[in-house]
C-alpha cells in the first residue's frame, strides 16, 4: 500500500532547510519494526518490511510527492554557541498524519551526509540506534513524552567508530522536530521574518489556539518542559546532553545520546563522556531547562513586544516561572510515588529528607520507591536491606507513616516502576546484539520495559541495580 507523507516542514519553510536526499543503502535490512506505533499512525507494516519500505526507511528513496529535507538549526552546546548545526546526519522524510488526525514527523538519523554534516560521514552504528529505540520505548511506557522509534535497520555498510561497525538508520517519529536551535539558527542571523514565520508555523502546529500570541507561545513551552523534566526527575532518567539543539518545542524528549538511568541517587550523578564538568548531571536538569527556555525568549523578544525593555520583562516573568512550575509538577509527581493522595505543606520537606539520606547512601532510586509499598503494607525489610544505615530510614519513615494514615492513595505501583532501563542490562543486550548478533535479549529488555509497573515472576534479575563487577559507567555519543 506504500506510504503517503505531508511536507507542511518544506512547503511552508522554505528556506528553513536544504532539500536533501539520503544515501542508497547497499542492503537495508530490518533489524526492528515497532508494529505497535505502525499500527498507531495506519502504517502498512508489510510495506514498511518490504524491499520498498526498507529502501524509504534507510532514506535512499522517497514517497511520490515527498519532499525529504536537512533542516537547519543552531545550539548551544555545553554552554558555547554554534550559529550553524543542522541534520548533519538525519533528514525529515515528511509528516504522518494518523488515523486519530495528528501530524507527526517521520524522521531518519544516519541516512548520510547532509549540507550540515560539518565533516561527518553522516552514517550511524547500530549499538547507538538500538539504544535510542529502546530508551525512547521506555520512556514512552514510563509515560514520558518522547520520540519513538518506528524501525531500526543495518544498511550493509561497514562504518568506523572505534573499530568497524555495522552501519544502520533509525527511523523515528515526533509531534515535531523544531528545536530551541530552530529558531537560534534564525535570530542569530537577524532574520526577524523568518523568526515570525517559523513561530507562527509552530503555534499552528502546536498550540492552534494562540494563534499569534508568542508570549503565549513561549508560556505554553515552558509549561511542557517544565512538567517533562519532573517526569524525567521522578524515574531517574538523565538527559546528559541537553545542549539547545536538543530540546524541541512540542515537550518531547529526544536525542537519546549519553543518556542514563540513576542506579544510587545522587544529583551529581554524570554518566556522559563528553560531560566532564558535569553541565547536565542530572540535579542540573532542571536548571538547565530554564536556562535553555531562556535561549528560546531571547529569540522572540522582537515578537512579543516592539518595545525592548517590555519584551524582556515580559518573556523574563514567562521564564522565571519554569521554576515554580517545575517545582509544584516535581512535589505533585513525588507525591504519587509516597503514596500520598492530598497535599500538606511539610511534603517539600519530606521528599529532601529522604533523598539526602538516599543520596548519603547511595542507596538505589528505583527500588527504595518500589520497596515503599512494601512498606506501605508492614513490611519494611526490603527497604531497610537498601540502607547500610537504616536508622535515618526509620526516623524518616515514622513521619512518612503519619502522612500516610491520613492521606494515603491507592496504586503506588502503579507509579513507581519495577522496571526501568538498567545500564548494566542496556549494554549487555547492545553487545550481544551488535558483537554476538543475537538480538534475543534485546527483545527481552524490550518486552521488559513495555510493562514496567507490573512484576512478573522470572524477571527478578531485571529488578536489581548493576553488579560491581561492571564498575563505573559511561555513555558516549555513538551514533
Amino acid at each position: 500500500m506504500g506510504i503517503r507523507l505531508q511536507n507542511s516542514y518544506a512547503t511552508e519553510l522554505a528556506g528553513f532547510y536544504a532539500a536533501w536526499q539520503g544515501d542508497a543503502a547497499p542492503a537495508p535490512a530490518l533489524v526492528m519494526l515497532n508494529h505497535g506505533l505502525a499500527d498507531e499512525l495506519g502504517l502498512d507494516a508489510d510495506f514498511l518490511a518490504s524491499p520498498e519500505g526498507r529502501a524509504l526507511l534507510t532514506g535512499g528513496t522517497a514517497p511520490a510527492g515527498a519532499v525529504p529535507l536537512a533542516m537547519a538549526y543552531a545550539g548551544h552546546q555545553f554552554g558555547g554557541f554554534s550559529p550553524q548545526l543542522g541534520d548533519g546526519r538525519a533528514l525529515l522524510l515528511g509528516e504522518i498524519i494518523s488515523p486519530q488526525g495528528a501530524r507527526y514527523d517521520l524522521h531518519l538519523k544516519g541516512s548520510g551526509r547532509t549540507p550540515f554534516s560539518r565533516g561527518g560521514d553522516g552514517k550511524a552504528v547500530l549499538g547507538p540506534v538500538l539504544r535510542e529505540y529502546l530508551m525512547g520505548e521506555a520512556m514512552h511506557a514510563l509515560g514520558i513524552p518522547t520520540t519513538r522509534a518506528l524501525a531500526a535497520l543495518t544498511t550493509g555498510e561497514t562504518i568506523i567508530r572505534d573499530g568497524a561497525r555495522p552501519g544502520a538508520v533509525l527511523a523515528r517519529v515526533a509531534a515535531s522536530h523544531i528545536r530551541v536551535g530552530t529558531f537560534q539558527f534564525f535570530a542569530a542571523r537577524g532574520e526577524a521574518d523568518k523568526l515570525r514565520q517559523l513561530a507562527d508555523y509552530a503555534i499552528a502546529r502546536h498550540d492552534p489556539a494562540l494563534k499569534a500570541d508568542y508570549l503565549g507561545f513561549l508560556a505554553a513551552v515552558v509549561a511542557r518542559q517544565a512538567k517533562l523534566v519532573a517526569q524525567w526527575m521522578q524515574v531517574g532518567f538523565i538527559h546528559g546532553v541537553m545542549n539547545t539543539d536538543n530540546m524541541v518545542i512540542s515537550g518531547e524528549t529526544i536525542d537519546y545520546g549519553p543518556c542514563a538511568f540513576l542506579d544510587g541517587y545522587g544529583p551529581d550523578m554524570v554518566f556522559s563522556s563528553i560531560d566532564s564538568h558535569g553541565r547536565y548531571a542530572y540535579g542540573n536538569q532542571p536548571v538547565i531547562a530554564q536556562w535553555n527556555l531562556a535561549r528560546l525568549a531571547e529569540c522572540l523578544l522582537g515578537l512579543i513586544d516592539e518595545d525592548t525593555d517590555r519584551a524582556i520583562a515580559k518573556a523574563t516573568e514567562v521564564v522565571n516561572g519554569f521554576m515554580p512550575q517545575y517545582q509544584t509538577a516535581w512535589l505533585a509527581g513525588m507525591r504519587r510515588k509516597f503514596g500520598l493522595a492530598g497535599e500538606d505543606a511539610a511534603d517539600l520537606a519530606l521528599a529532601e529528607d529522604i533523598l539526602a539520606v538516599m543520596h548519603a547512601q547511595r542507596v538505589d532510586f528505583t527500588l527504595f520507591f518500589r520497596h515503599l509499598a512494601k512498606a506501605a503494607a508492614g513490611d519494611d525489610a526490603p527497604l531497610r536491606a537498601l540502607f547500610s544505615d537504616p536508622a535515618p530510614l526509620v526516623r524518616w519513615l515514622a513521619g512518612w507513616r503519619a502522612r500516610l494514615e491520613s492521606d494515603a492513595a491507592p496504586g503506588m505501583n502503579q507509579t513507581n516502576p519495577a522496571y526501568i532501563p538498567r545500564n548494566h542490562l542496556v549494554e549487555a543486550a547492545l553487545d550481544a546484539a551488535v558483537a554476538q548478533k543475537d538480538m534475543a535479549p534485546f527483545q527481552t529488555l524490550l518486552d521488559v520495559l513495555g510493562d514496567p509497573f507490573t512484576e512478573r515472576a522470572g524477571l527478578e534479575a531485571y529488578t536489581q541495580p548493576a553488579p560491581e563487577s561492571f564498575g563505573p559507567f559511561q555513555t558516549f555519543c555513538g551514533t
